[in-house]
């Protein structure tokens, strides 16, 4: 007998997101350190606070809100882009406050693509990106970076059909914490340019950056606002993970397919998070440069304790963000890695499959959440758990 109650085809090719399984694997084991969700320590600015007043002071507040976003954030977004990130919105192009980048990068795939169209997503990939696009019927193409998990414009270019609708690039990285040179960024641009498809840049993690590292804007390009999207966050750079907001800047031709998408999914941004947001752009990027001080230590402090494991594993560049991507030395299916150190040596990371690293065992390690000695403790379980497993072998 056939049974008809399933889920869809489509949403059987999706991975299951894995912060939520680790999570409760967490959960079972209390006293765990967890390396594993790339959130920060800190919360949102004062100012941010004290804009709720302001919502709650008028009860049209409660109302629903323009799709795009309340006008006071979107001025104070326009004018941090231009000074930030040298992005001009003109008459060619808009922004869009979104619940969270993750939601920019759905309203844009959802935006551009046919079933069976492909994106190119270089590995490793931030899974809710390629889980997007299969949500949308749409097919990953995979392009692997180096082994300084840098891009490779040759194999990024030769990845690309007549199916391609866009390229996407994340700088500075989740979950290698590799920026990208301003000069591969601006060789994708043009390569999106010359080919008639979107280059799609995530920017979550713009202001986390080390060692005189600089992030650049592709939508900083002159003439580049008709093939460009870039995402950005406030989840990071101002503790504000739970409050979802993100916006995007996008080409105005895709602007009507935008707001069909966001209004059947979301309507608008949550309105009391928006006002919020406003308040946290008053405090600027002042804010955070302040608390990313405390993430350089930090930083510092895994480097000098991941050089024990130099033996056993290989760490590249990790010049953004706050991640490292471990390449292990192991013949080991790295979720049962994962599993053995939650359960014998009290410490959680994240496997690299779930990021597309399907040959080898790689370790996503973040460090944003935790104090030093937080992560100086985690980090030595992590350290003596991995010597100890290796010498089994």
């Amino acid at each position: 007998m056939v049974t008809m109650n399933r889920e869809s085809l489509r949403m059987q090719a999706v991975q299951s997101p894995i912060i939520p399984i680790v999570g409760e694997l967490i959960r079972n084991q209390p006293g765990t350190i967890s390396l594993g969700q790339g959130v920060v320590y800190y919360g949102p600015p004062p100012t941010a606070i004290e804009r709720i007043a302001q919502f709650l002071a008028n009860p049209e507040h409660h109302k629903y809100q323009a799709i795009e976003g309340i006008p006071p954030l979107l001025e104070a977004i326009r004018t941090k882009l231009i000074r930030e990130n040298r992005i001009a919105v003109d008459a060619g192009s808009a922004i869009v406050v979104t619940a969270g980048s993750n939601m920019g990068f759905m309203n844009a795939i959802l935006a551009i693509l046919d079933p069976g169209d492909e994106v190119i997503l270089q590995t490793p990939y931030y899974f809710n990106h390629e889980m997007g696009v299969r949500m949308a019927n749409g097919q990953p193409v995979l392009v692997s970076t180096d082994d300084r998990y840098q891009l490779r414009l040759e194999a990024i270019q030769q990845a690309i059909t007549p199916r391609t609708k866009a390229i996407v690039t994340i700088s500075p990285n989740n979950p290698t914490g590799a920026v990208y040179p301003e000069a591969d960024l601006r060789a994708v641009n043009e390569l999106c340019r010359r080919h008639g498809i979107y280059h799609i840049h995530d920017a979550a993690y713009e202001y986390f950056t080390y060692d005189g590292t600089i992030a650049f804007a592709p939508g900083s390009i002159p003439d580049s606002n008709a093939h460009t999207i870039s995402l950005f966050s406030l989840s990071k750079a101002y503790g504000f993970a739970s409050w979802r907001i993100g916006y995007m800047v996008l080409p105005t031709q895709l602007l009507t397919a935008v707001r069909k998408i966001q209004d059947t999914i979301l309507i608008c941004a949550s309105a009391v998070s928006q006002y919020a947001a406003v308040g946290a752009l008053e405090a600027g990027v002042d804010y955070c440069r302040q608390k990313l001080e405390s993430i350089a230590r930090v930083r510092q402090l895994c480097l000098q304790e991941l050089a024990a494991l130099q033996d056993i594993c290989t760490i590249p560049p990790a010049d953004g963000a706050f991640y490292f991507l471990l390449k292990l030395h192991f013949d080991l299916d790295a979720f049962e890695l994962v599993k053995r150190l939650i359960q014998d040596y009290k410490v959680a990371a994240l496997p690299g499959t779930t990021f597309g690293m399907e040959q080898g065992c790689y370790l996503r390690i973040a460090y944003g959440a935790l104090q030093q000695e937080t992560v100086a403790e985690g980090l030595g379980r992590l350290i003596s758990g991995l010597h100890r497993i290796k010498l089994e072998q």
